[in-house]
């Protein structure tokens, strides 16, 4: 499911690009910003560039029953469904400046016009994720600054969004349960 949402939202992203800027190509890539040999790669040239950069489990949870009913009356009590937050770095890298401040421009007013991706707005969001919200990241310039060293990376103007609650579900059932078919009352005095 991470790798459907990150897709889903760059597409969305170059799609409102390619529109806005009436553009032919694409400009998102979902990509690594250095390749594991320490170079910088090509397909990230003249592109917005969308890396994940973190994965936080959400902890708050509401009451969830795991019973799921079956056709025949019984339950079955599967695996809860998790729920996460991913980070991701968006990243303007174009020869020239202007341009990049240009694009990195936009992506904040595509973000800031849909702060939830969902079928409201996006008829074709995958099966599986029902929404994805977006929120930008505040992060002082040292943060900033030791997120791109660690990353082995020259920095780009960029922007830091937290895309909210990607479920996970297992659906692996643990155990069965019978369904309760009559009860009795009977009080003993």
């Amino acid at each position: 499911m991470i790798s459907t949402a990150l897709k889903f939202s760059s597409q969305s992203l170059n799609q409102f690009l390619k529109n806005s800027m009436e553009l032919d190509e694409d400009k998102v890539v979902l990509n690594n910003l250095i390749e594991n040999n320490g170079e910088l790669p090509q397909s990230n040239q003249n592109k917005v560039v969308v890396s994940l950069i973190n994965i936080e489990q959400e902890t708050a949870r509401p009451f969830r029953n795991k019973a799921v009913p079956l056709n025949n009356g019984n339950y079955a009590n599967v695996s809860l469904s998790e729920r996460y937050n991913l980070y991701v770095l968006i990243s303007a890298n174009f020869d020239d400046y202007e341009e990049t401040l240009k694009f990195l421009d936009a992506v904040i007013l595509f973000f800031q016009i849909n702060p939830c991706l969902d079928s409201r707005n996006f008829s074709n969001i995958p099966a599986g994720l029902t929404k994805v919200e977006f929120d930008i990241e505040k992060i002082a310039y040292h943060q900033m600054h030791s997120l791109w060293t660690a990353m082995g990376a020259k920095y780009q103007p960029s922007v830091v969004y937290k895309m909210r609650l990607i479920t996970m579900q297992g659906n692996q059932t643990i155990t069965f349960n019978t369904g309760v078919s009559q009860t009795s009352n009977n009080v003993k005095q």
